[in-house]
């Protein structure tokens, strides 16, 4: 069981992400790409995802074992801004705790297994090294992420609009209380099914909540208490990873008024008598459109206890906004859980 330790200060800095952070998603589908589970959401991603790598995944491997620790390093704040933003500060590691966590890393491989050569070479520092790490990061993130980030973002945007109404509703008390099953809220402790026994003590620094789509199972911490506390946690996944591009027959049902007008009406995500009220129309009619939406990639919807929340894709909010690009959006028009403990060999 995973214990977060919360003091009065570090309930009022709860905070949620902003967008989907780049280098988790990256670093967390690396583990979908090599397990079989989830086959319903991640089976098609996967099969899509394996001929377009070209040897990416070999330093990865090493990197990120299928079980046990990967480092910290690799996922930095930065991560949130974008890629280039995240692979310049993995760049930016200390020596120091580039060396530690490498070795933490071969001393968690089961067997005493030594670390393999292209690592021991990257914790020396030298610019080679890193020059291909990140180019095998950068690799596999063309490959294997962006072009369903729309999608990724999408379902992170609909998890934090769930969220936000449970903060607006009661505050962080139930904003903590709305997180996905595995989590417990037993003020001040939140707990969480994990695979080893894990305390972190927030002693005043806060909480980032980091909704993820290639989270599954069990949240995600990291391992070194000293670093800013941030948890990543499943998103609901109502749908597999699949690319939405402008155009097609679903698309061309958006004709008419009444749709456009529910398509406005969703806003920054609503229920769907929301929407039936906003747009002015019968809760079935508001349903009926808020699917089309869906089914054209314009929408996402996410179930909320007895309500169902829409909010928009990228793909909707730029059709909205005339065509302009959405900050932060990858175009579609290219062709999953962390399965272990950051601190532990058990798999959720």
């Amino acid at each position: 069981m995973l214990r977060i330790h919360f003091t009065a200060s570090d309930v009022a800095g709860v905070r949620m992400a902003a967008r989907p952070d780049v280098l988790w998603e990256t670093i967390l589908s690396f583990h979908r790409l090599r397990d079989r589970r989830g086959p319903v959401v991640y089976g098609e991603w996967r099969s899509q995802t394996r001929p377009r790598l070209n040897g990416e995944t070999r330093l990865l491997a090493a990197l990120v074992p299928s079980r046990g620790y990967f480092p910290d390093f690799l996922t930095p704040p930065e991560g949130l801004q974008g890629l280039d933003e995240g692979l310049q500060a993995v760049r930016a590691t200390p020596g120091g705790r580039l060396h530690a966590e490498l070795a933490l890393l071969g001393a968690d491989r089961v067997g005493g297994r030594s670390v393999p050569h292209s690592l021991r070479a990257l914790a020396d520092g030298g610019a080679e090294p890193f020059g291909r790490l990140l180019g095998a990061l950068r690799g596999y993130h063309r490959a294997a992420i962006e072009p369903y980030w729309p999608q990724v973002r999408a379902r992170v945007e609909a998890d934090r609009a769930v969220r936000g109404r449970a903060l607006l509703d009661g505050g962080a008390d139930e904003l903590l209380a709305s997180l996905p099953p595995m989590f417990r809220w037993n003020a001040p402790v939140l707990e969480a099914d994990y695979p080893v026994a894990r305390d972190l003590r927030l002693d005043g620094r806060g909480l980032l909540l980091q909704p993820s789509y290639f989270c599954r199972g069990t949240p995600v911490v990291l391992r070194d208490p000293t670093l800013p506390p941030v948890l990543v946690y499943p998103t609901t996944h109502c749908e597999a990873p699949t690319v939405h591009a402008p155009g097609g027959s679903s698309l061309a049902k958006l004709v008419g008024n009444t749709r456009s007008a529910v398509l406005h009406a969703i806003g920054d995500g609503g229920t769907t008598s929301e929407l039936a009220r906003r747009a002015g129309v019968s809760l079935a009619s508001a349903s009926q459109h808020a699917g089309v939406l869906r089914e054209a990639g314009l929408v996402a919807t996410l179930r909320h206890g007895n309500a169902v929340l829409h909010t928009l894709t990228p793909l909707g909010a730029a059709l909205l906004g005339g065509g302009r690009r959405v900050a932060g959006a990858v175009s579609a028009t290219a062709p999953a859980e962390r399965l272990y403990a950051r601190n532990g060999p058990v798999t959720s």
